[in-house]
């Protein structure tokens, strides 16, 4: 425990000598500048029509800023899911993934401009604690695209495939971000 005190110290004496304003371990939601609307949604597991709760109560931040003519965007996912028979089980999803989004924001539909899957949520999703309560959350690397003096904003959706209920992927749209 002390040695990690003596590490972060050192590093921000470093730092400071060297005229760095911050530490260069800031992940995105240290950044000041990004502007965030947070959602929430309650989704039922389908796969169980038992007598104990099976809601799973997500919310997610979307967040994004400008710097220049380019808008960055990440989404922080965080869930808290039901208590189930078995810790870590990875069958309760066929597949999962986030779609986060960078939109022109214009009048009528916002259309995308670029958007990528994030498919590492999937083994979080799965993953409890040893109390088998699915408890976590999963931020998304920050996506970036060059859109000029446009306004834009970030956009998302949660996308669950449950294990052996047939109907393949069920979309979950959230919030979008502020326009920047």
């Amino acid at each position: 425990m002390h040695r990690l005190k003596r590490s972060t110290s050192t590093a921000v004496i470093i730092a400071a000598l060297t005229g760095t304003a911050a530490l260069a371990t800031a992940g995105p939601a240290a950044a000041a500048d990004y502007r965030c609307t947070t959602s929430t949604t309650l989704i039922d597991d389908p796969s169980y029509s038992g007598p104990w709760a099976d809601n799973w109560d997500v919310t997610v931040r979307l967040c994004a800023k400008r710097s220049g003519s380019t808008v960055y965007t990440y989404a922080k996912i965080s869930w808290d899911g039901p208590v189930y028979a078995y810790a870590d089980d990875s069958t309760i999803f066929d597949g999962a993934y986030f779609t986060l989004q960078v939109k022109k924001s214009q009048a009528g539909t916002d259309p995308v401009k670029k958007s990528r899957r994030y498919y590492g949520i999937e083994s979080r999703l799965e993953n409890s604690g040893s109390d088998a309560n699915y408890n976590d959350s999963y931020t998304t690397p920050v996506l970036s695209h060059t859109i000029g003096s446009s306004r834009a904003l970030a956009d998302g959706e949660l996308h669950l495939d449950w294990n052996n209920d047939g109907r393949g992927y069920w979309k979950h749209p959230f919030a979008a971000s502020p326009t920047v």
